[in-house]
C-alpha cells in the first residue's frame, strides 16, 4: 500500500495525490452497486407545419399506445442523425413530403407515469414540397392555434399547446 504525505510539498507530490485519488474514486465508483435504472429516454424531434394561423395536427391510431390522442407529426431521433434529419427523414415517411426545416421552436422532456420518457425538440416547417399524404395517422388536419386546446393531445405536449394557442410561440 502507499502512503501518501499528508500535504502535497511539490507538484510532483500534488500529481501523485491526485493520480492515486482519481484511481481509488473510480475503484469505489466501479464497484458499487449500480442504482435501477431510469425511465427509457427517447429522443424526438416534431414538426410545427404552419400556414397562416393553422398548424397541422395529427391523430394517432386505435392500436397504438396513447390511442387517439393527438399529437404533431415526428418521430424518434437515430444515432447518427441531427434533430434536422430526423425530421426530415420521419416527415417524408410519415406524409410523403419534402420539409424545410426551420428553427427549433421549443424543447421538452416529459418523464410518463407509466416510466417512459420523452425528450422532444419542435421545429417550425413553413415550407414543404409534395402533397400531404397520410401514411400512419388515424387522421390529420388543420386548425387554429387558437382551438388547438380542444384536442386531447398528448400530455408531453399539453404546455406547447397552451403557448401555441396564447400566440406565445409562432
Amino acid at each position: 500500500m502507499f502512503t501518501l504525505p499528508s500535504r502535497p510539498k511539490s507538484q510532483c507530490d500534488l500529481h501523485l495525490f491526485q493520480c492515486v485519488y482519481t484511481g481509488m474514486v473510480e475503484e469505489v465508483q466501479s464497484s458499487s452497486s449500480p442504482r435501477p435504472p431510469g425511465p427509457a429516454l427517447r429522443f424526438v424531434a416534431a414538426a410545427l407545419i404552419v400556414r397562416g394561423g393553422e398548424v397541422l395536427i395529427c391523430q394517432r391510431r386505435p392500436d397504438q399506445p396513447m390511442a387517439l390522442q393527438w399529437e404533431f407529426p415526428g418521430g424518434k431521433i437515430e444515432p447518427g442523425e441531427s434533430p434536422e434529419q430526423a425530421l426530415a427523414r420521419e416527415l417524408d415517411e410519415e406524409l410523403g413530403i419534402r420539409a424545410t426545416i426551420g428553427a427549433r421552436v421549443t424543447h421538452i422532456r416529459h418523464n410518463y407515469r407509466h416510466g417512459g420518457a420523452v425528450d422532444l425538440q419542435f421545429f417550425a416547417v413553413h415550407e414543404f414540397a409534395g402533397e400531404l399524404e397520410n401514411r400512419i395517422f388515424h387522421q390529420f388536419r388543420w386548425e387554429r392555434l387558437e382551438n388547438l386546446p380542444g384536442y386531447d393531445f398528448l400530455v408531453a405536449d399539453r404546455g406547447l399547446i397552451k403557448d401555441l394557442a396564447a400566440g406565445k410561440l409562432l
